[in-house]
């Protein structure tokens, strides 16, 4: 048996800065990972660097989806700090009337924020601090009260960008810099080189701020954090409603382990952490177990490309830049959905690798030649919370190992709509940049899953508490994308953050570790 203050499952963006924060205040925390340590160099530039195609993508455990989806079957995200390595970067704070969100975003789910932008004010700075974001303030028409500045500035736009940015001024809208997890400026470490291969990518040369680089390598020469790569978590066993050890399985040496905490923190993900919850039949313990699993949001998300006739990009460099943020509470151009439509992202041009894993031989081949002459803008609309929507166990799961499970998803019509808003704003703005036409992509993957084992006040239907622990078991937490009611209509990874460092603190102030 392994003996920590802390043990930690999971090394993304909860689990990873929890660590950082216990081990700030001399805990013993053990972080366990079920992927490897992101190798860098010459080959993350390669097409087939982008983490679908990667090792870091585990299929061994796979998940079934039933509906929604775009595989029948999908893997996980498994790398030292979670898919961070590997994710473009974009650092927002949710809006302070995301904690407050309309009924037509509630419905029925009786979602409830017991926390608003206030209780992470705070920690939204220390967070942006650690990452040291790149932005620019002052200039988001929706962006929430801050105590300080950005810490770092972001790069000039590339010329694609500057394009389409006038295009969007011309529309009378107000584009601005999206907030980057990406190093552009210290000089103490490699800098950006703008390269074309970062969203999907893990830096070959550490210039992104993930939590890799930022904080687990450092951790490991700390004598407070040991991180524990390539074992997979099996089971968390219970005894008088406490975590008695966390049972695992070394990929590495094929040996069994065995951890004890004071204090377990769950943060494996939206769809890993309630699997591994309802694997250990936790949700018998808890006042509100039915709602383990429940409530799957992931983001209504599209792409609208703008195809050119000439190669939009003729410098060849990252152009991820631009957000525009003026339809997020609604827009009177599109009143059939009142109080929110999301949020408009530029994205780069895909990478040949992507398209020629995602369609069939040659078709792909073919296509893939043709992604020069195209770019595009992610729209992201919040769906929301249904019970219906979820990941679960089949009536044949096999609970003597850690078997697949189950997933279920749609989007309600009210999601739908917000989403067919947006792409036909972002069109707009691609028709005024000089596109010839557009083409939609929708987005199917799971890449901004949350809301699988949410906080609520209401101790009969949600299984967390106002500070993330699960309600029936006094030393598990749970501090990853599951504890959120709804979603928002932004990238999760800041506020997973800034709740982790808020929850790290609850913590360490009532002395339970």
């Amino acid at each position: 048996m392994l003996e920590y203050d802390i043990v930690i499952i999971g090394s993304g963006f909860g689990g990873a800065m929890m660590a950082e924060r216990m081990a700030g205040h001399g805990k013993k925390v053990a972080v366990i990972e079920r992927g490897d340590w992101v190798e860098r160099g010459t080959h993350n530039w390669h097409k087939t660097g982008s983490i679908d195609l990667t090792k870091y993508y585990d299929k061994s455990i796979p998940y079934n989806v039933i509906k929604g989806g775009n595989k029948k079957q999908m893997g996980v995200y498994a790398a030292v700090g979670g898919p961070s390595s590997f994710y473009g970067g974009v650092s927002f704070r949710f809006r302070e009337k995301d904690f407050s969100p309309p009924d037509e975003i509630i419905g029925d789910s009786k979602a409830e924020w017991p926390i608003d932008y206030n209780d992470l004010s705070p920690y939204y700075d220390e967070a942006e601090k650690i990452l040291n974001i790149a932005g620019e303030s002052g200039v988001d028409p929706t962006e929430p009260c801050r105590n300080i500045g950005f810490p770092a500035k972001p790069a000039p736009y590339a010329d694609i960008s500057m394009r389409i940015k006038i295009g969007a001024e011309a529309l009378g809208l107000k584009p601005f810099h999206l907030p980057m997890a990406i190093n552009y400026s210290d000089t103490r470490r490699n800098t950006c080189k703008l390269c074309t291969t970062c969203d999907t990518y893990a830096c070959a040369i550490g210039a992104k701020n993930d939590l890799d680089t930022m904080l687990l390598r450092k951790a490991q020469v700390s004598s407070t954090i040991d991180i524990y790569a390539n074992t997979l978590v099996v089971k968390i066993e219970t005894n008088s409603h406490r975590v008695s050890s966390v049972k695992c399985f070394s990929l590495k040496d094929e040996k069994k382990m065995e951890f004890r905490g004071k204090i377990v923190i769950l943060s494996s993900g939206a769809l890993a952490s309630p699997h591994l919850l309802l694997h250990s039949q936790l949700d018998k313990l808890n006042p509100a177990g039915r709602y383990v699993g429940r409530y799957l949001t992931r983001h209504a998300n599209a792409i609208v490309f703008g195809v050119f006739a000439g190669v939009p990009d003729k410098q060849n460099r990252f152009h991820k830049e631009l957000a525009i943020m003026d339809y997020y509470f609604g827009h009177n151009e599109y009143p059939e959905v009142k109080h929110k439509l999301g949020s408009l992202q530029q994205v780069p041009t895909p990478g040949k690798g992507l398209v020629e894993d995602a369609l069939p031989f040659p078709v792909g081949t073919l296509l893939s030649k043709g992604v020069k002459y195209i770019t595009g803008l992610l729209a992201i609309a919040e769906d929301q919370p249904q019970f219906a929507n979820r990941i679960f166990l089949p009536d044949n799961y096999d609970f003597s190992k850690l078997s697949s499970p189950s997933i279920w998803h749609d989007y309600s019509q009210r999601d739908l709509a917000a989403l067919k808003a947006l792409i036909g704003a972002g069109k707009k703005i691609m028709s005024k940049t000089g596109s010839m036409f557009q083409y939609v992509h929708h987005i199917r993957t799971f890449s901004h899953s949350a809301g699988t084992v949410r906080m609520g006040i209401d101790e009969s239907t949600s299984p967390l508490d106002k500070n993330c622990n699960f309600r029936g078991i006094e030393n598990l937490y749970v501090v990853d994308a599951c504890f959120m009611p709804t979603s928002a209509a932004v990238n999760p990874s800041l506020t997973i953050s800034a709740n982790a460092l808020r929850v790290g603190d609850h913590l360490l102030k009532n002395k339970l570790c």
